[in-house]
């Protein structure tokens, strides 16, 4: 009998993994895989609250699988599977949703922030609801993306997750999956989801910035390394990447695009390499383009391994299929279990 804990991450089928996404999860979910009884999940469904261009969300799906796997993590060791091919997760997400109110999903920050960006607006103070109701008939709101907490809650419960990593923009949406949790056990009198917590890695939270200058590495910013940008590609990005004019003094305070520079190679050259860089600095003799060559260097050698393998997966149809079915047959007898519990309770029985 498996007595692991039991932990679960997912991420949204809507482009590339970049390098934030490797050191903040996946070089974790490497290690985790060994000690946990982990599931990772591509989320199609999820995608769809952003109504994705059907070839390039089927696209999205199995490039993630394959850097998945080419990042380190064991189909064998770990489940890996598509959030669509499990069924289940579909009818729970409908029979949780009698237990969610709509009010609750409507005060979710995400929530808020994504319809304005929807229908084009600002947050001028006005509650959204109203915002909504005033809007232009031809725009509107995906219905998805009001009960993605629901889904996301789903995802969760219907494995019987201990821990889900999150970052700190899910986090009200893991608060949220405890309390209906805490509500479905309570209403029915039961005890049969767990309330997930955040996995704690250990150490401090990686927050991998972005070549612009500003703010952490992301899709939507454009500022990104992905892993399996082209060496040439690469290079390029970062000898492009936003810096300052220099130190004018010695021991000056270091810009925050610079900062983010020497936060890179924290991450990704050895120790020395980055207090003579940091030395350099401070008695004003760094040089920038000699910086970023070297970090340039240092990222392709985490990369590179990484891009080489994921060309081998990509191209092996044989072996993603095999991949995805076997994840799909562990996620479906763990979800249809569940699923039967809740149906049971709910009273959806059969007569026949």
């Amino acid at each position: 009998m498996n007595n692991k804990e039991v932990v679960l991450s997912g991420i949204r089928a809507t482009g590339n993994l970049h390098l934030g996404n490797y050191y903040g999860a996946l070089s974790k979910f490497v290690k985790m895989q060994n000690d946990y009884d982990c599931l990772f999940f591509i989320a199609d469904l999820h995608a769809l609250t952003t109504a994705p261009d059907p070839n390039a969300l089927h696209e999205n799906v199995r490039n993630i699988l394959a850097e998945y796997l080419a990042a380190g993590i064991d189909p064998d060791k770990a489940t890996i599977f598509v959030q669509s091919d499990v069924p289940e997760i579909s009818e729970m997400y409908l029979l949780l949703n009698m237990h969610v109110g709509i009010g609750e999903l409507m005060r979710t920050a995400s929530f808020k922030d994504k319809a304005r960006k929807q229908l084009g607006l600002t947050d001028d103070g006005t509650d959204i609801e109203k915002q909504i109701i005033g809007t232009d008939s031809n725009k509107r709101v995906n219905a998805g993306l009001l009960t993605y907490p629901t889904l996301m809650a789903v995802d969760i419960l219907i494995q019987k997750a201990h821990k889900v990593p999150v970052g700190k923009d899910q986090e009200q949406h893991l608060e949220l999956t405890r309390r209906f949790a805490r509500r479905f056990n309570s209403f029915y009198g039961v005890d049969l989801f767990p309330e997930p917590e955040n996995f704690n890695f250990g150490d401090h939270a990686v927050k991998v910035p972005g070549l612009d200058g500003s703010g952490k590495m992301g899709k939507s910013e454009g500022n990104c390394i992905y892993l399996i940008d082209e060496e040439k590609v690469l290079r390029k990005k970062v000898m492009r990447a936003v810096t300052d004019e220099g130190p004018k003094e010695p021991n000056q305070p270091v810009s925050q695009p610079v900062e983010n520079l020497f936060t890179l190679m924290e991450l990704t050259s050895a120790p020395e390499i980055v207090q003579s860089y940091r030395d350099a600095y401070a008695d004003c003799s760094i040089r920038y383009g000699d910086l970023k060559k070297q970090l340039a260097e240092d990222i392709l050698k985490v990369t590179t391994p990484i891009r080489e393998r994921y060309h081998d997966i990509r191209n092996d149809d044989a072996f993603i299929a095999r991949v995805v079915r076997q994840g799909a047959e562990r996620a479906r007898e763990r979800a249809a279990k569940t699923l039967a519990e809740v149906r049971e309770i709910m009273g959806i029985r059969k007569f026949y």
